[in-house]
């Protein structure tokens, strides 16, 4: 009996002391998808700046960069390091091909305000731009649920202090119908008897 207990913990040893690092290994190969995953996104999105601005079509590039500055901000909150590697190949790009950009873009200025907001500052100032604008709308969004909840507390204390005042009105409407019906049956009483 020992014998077949200390076999089965010596496996049941072996069993837990296996399943450690795999746990591990499958987080690190995650992580090293992801920042594939944001490499090739990053790729993907300078082909369409390339594409775009050879059909030189200027809506088209601006919907381009639209859609990269959108892709800073989300990578911001994930992955800020990523954030600004793409924003360093983006500005590299923009740079290199300022020239055609401004043929083909012309007097466009909303396309001329893409490229200045992407490449007069420095990365790391406008991945810190973008956080800080992030952080002012998380702070509107609280600050407008805030009101709300403030709006809906001051609601329900109106709404308790109307139901309040019908109770008492009711309450005494029905004291003065009640001593109304005593009187009134108090003097009944008094005629039947003569007083």
């Amino acid at each position: 009996m020992k014998k077949v207990l200390f076999a089965v913990m010596a496996m049941m040893t072996i069993g837990f002391a296996s399943c450690g690092n795999k746990t591990q290994a499958s987080a690190e190969a995650s992580d090293s998808a992801a920042v594939i995953n944001v490499e090739d996104e990053s790729a993907a999105m300078i082909n369409a700046l390339t594409e775009q601005m050879e059909a030189k079509d200027a809506n088209k590039f601006q919907e381009a960069l639209a859609a990269i500055q959108e892709k800073i901000k989300a990578l911001i909150a994930s992955n800020p390091e990523a954030a600004k590697n793409l924003v360093d190949q983006v500005q590299a790009f923009l740079k290199e091909n300022a020239e055609k950009i401004k043929e083909f873009a012309g007097d466009n200025a909303a396309v001329t305000a893409a490229v200045a907001s992407l490449t007069e500052a420095p990365a790391e100032s406008i991945i810190n731009s973008l956080t800080s604008i992030g952080e002012s709308a998380q702070e509107a969004a609280n600050a407008q649920v805030d009101a709300a909840k403030d709006a809906a507390n001051q609601a329900v204390e109106d709404t308790k202090a109307a139901a309040d005042k019908a109770v008492e009105d009711s309450k005494a409407a029905a004291k003065e119908k009640a001593s109304k019906s005593i009187d009134d049956a108090a003097s009944k009483a008094k005629s039947a008897l003569g007083i």
